[in-house]
């Protein structure tokens, strides 16, 4: 395995998916100081490039039991699969630890890559299993209601990229 990496997306294709899933994160919100980064890996689900964003391991964390949808990277972050998206090619960014300034955040984030290429294969295993799960049940269970529409998804990714391609 050994191929996933940590990458941003284009902040003008979450703003336009957002339109159609509102709880995908974004970069920033109304009102927010400070953009934060929107980082994660980039894996190949149903044959095609998914994104599956980190976020900040919290408290609540602790007490949430790992399952298909939900990955603890260590005490360092989360992985929720259900939030995971299709990601064109044209709107991923190569993210680069080296160039981040923050040493202690840097820091960060390359214990987190060490962790997440240590689970490289249960990653994407629970990938495609969570994506599976979603289209056979629809909305009709917790854990299916929780996941991204990964059909309309595709459909809206499909319908961006080609709208680019005649700008």
């Amino acid at each position: 395995m050994g191929t996933l990496r940590i990458y941003e997306i284009n902040p003008d294709y979450i703003d336009y998916l957002n339109s159609f899933i509102p709880h995908l994160f974004r970069n920033k919100k109304p009102n927010q100081q400070n953009e934060r980064k929107y980082i994660g890996i980039v894996l190949e689900v149903h044959n095609q490039n998914y994104f599956a964003p980190l976020s900040s391991f919290k408290t609540k964390h602790k007490f949430m039991p790992e399952g298909l949808d939900l990955i603890k990277i260590k005490h360092l972050a989360v992985i929720n699969l259900n939030n995971m998206f299709p990601a064109p090619q044209s709107q991923i960014v190569n993210f680069d630890i080296k160039t981040v300034l923050d040493q202690k955040y840097k820091a960060l984030l390359q214990r987190e890559y060490r962790a997440i290429t240590s689970m490289e294969q249960k990653i994407c295993e629970n990938a495609e299993k969570i994506y599976q799960y979603k289209i056979k049940n629809g909305d009709f269970t917790p854990l299916a209601k929780r996941c991204n529409d990964f059909l309309l998804l595709e459909q809206k990714a499909l319908e961006y990229t080609t709208e680019i391609g005649r700008s």
